[in-house]
């Protein structure tokens, strides 16, 4: 309690004129490392409770793949266990695919340190140094990724990484802000050896993320002295929610955002920005800097579900198409890799 307490007196001195949500209570900020017990499937708390697990994985010869696995709800029928996988590959034409299952295939696996769908895809070894992510799927062609990662950034969260908004709760896990990957990817006939480096994260939430959020912005950096990664959110009266991770040398901060700033203004996440973001934090890091006007690709999430009803229904769940606009822009020469997600 007196950690919490000296935290919001802190902000308060520090920021006194800075118009907090009063809705919105974000979670203390002593930071601890992540266990195994935050990476495992959490307990569902509402009919409307998600969880995604989420890889951003970004390759030397260009190539990138996002991986998500979700447990989620969708209207009229029930809870399903939903994987997808994007690839960004001219060459291979940026294919993607996506599979739902019931609940009950997704088994969890203490012993093993594992989670898994059918044994065609899997998350094994606690995140961190040996962590491996598995997605083999035959639809609309053959999807393969077996990557491990041979190095990690220790993940860390604020507190319990719980964000209340208003009745409802979003927690936000960032288990590996950086670490080196190998291994390999595969469309249809093309199987490839891989290596590059990789961003995993963890949300689960009481409530759908449309009605928590406008837009989520993550982003990540190849290694140097000094970078970032992360994933922050913006509710729906525009406050941030989420957090971030500076390293230095190799060693991870937790960094609050302040404001999200487009063309000096605040941005209030409504729709896709089309200049220059600014993120600003509460700690004295330097400001982020993403350059947002050039996409590399543009993806829908309802591509990856089969049938019209599936499509329809999935809609109706989010309040409309969902889109991830993905690219890369630079601050100093540095690249940074960067995901938009909103209607």
């Amino acid at each position: 309690m007196k950690l919490f307490l000296s935290c919001w007196l802190f902000w308060g001195l520090l920021f006194p004129a800075f118009n907090w949500a009063v809705d919105i209570v974000p979670p203390s900020f002593d930071a601890r490392l992540l266990q195994a017990n935050d990476f495992y499937k959490h307990t569902e708390t509402s009919e409307d409770f998600n969880e995604t697990w989420s890889y951003s994985l970004f390759f030397t010869n260009g190539t990138k793949a996002y991986i998500n696995f979700a447990s989620l709800p969708i209207p009229s029928q029930g809870r399903k266990i939903g994987c997808d996988l994007s690839f960004f590959s001219p060459k291979w034409k940026n294919p993607s695919v996506g599979r739902q299952y019931p609940p009950e295939r997704l088994i969890v696996q203490k012993d093993k340190k594992r989670m898994t769908i059918k044994e065609e895809y899997f998350m094994e070894n606690i995140p961190g140094k040996g962590h491996r992510v598995f997605f083999s799927a035959d639809k609309g062609g053959r999807f393969f990724v077996d990557i491990t990662f041979t190095s990690a950034v220790p993940g860390i969260v604020p507190g319990n990484g719980i964000w209340k908004v208003g009745k409802e709760q979003m927690t936000q896990f960032i288990h590996i802000p950086y670490g080196k990957v190998t291994g390999r990817i595969g469309f249809n006939e093309d199987t490839i050896a891989v290596s590059g480096y990789g961003y995993m994260d963890h949300i689960f939430q009481s409530a759908s993320s449309i009605d928590l959020v406008d837009r989520s912005l993550s982003f990540s950096m190849p290694y140097s002295d000094s970078m970032y990664a992360g994933r922050v959110s913006l509710s729906k009266n525009g406050f941030p929610l989420g957090y971030g991770v500076f390293i230095q040398n190799g060693k991870p901060e937790i960094i609050t955002p302040k404001q999200v700033l487009e063309n000096g203004k605040n941005y209030s996440g409504k729709s896709f920005p089309k200049q220059e973001l600014i993120l600003t934090w509460v700690s004295s890091i330097p400001e982020l800097k993403i350059d947002v006007s050039k996409v590399q690709q543009k993806f829908s999430i309802l591509n990856n579900f089969d049938g019209w009803f599936a499509k329809k229904a999935a809609k109706l769940l989010m309040g409309g198409e969902v889109w991830f606009y993905r690219g890369r822009s630079f601050q100093e020469k540095k690249a940074i890799n960067w995901s938009l997600t909103g209607l």
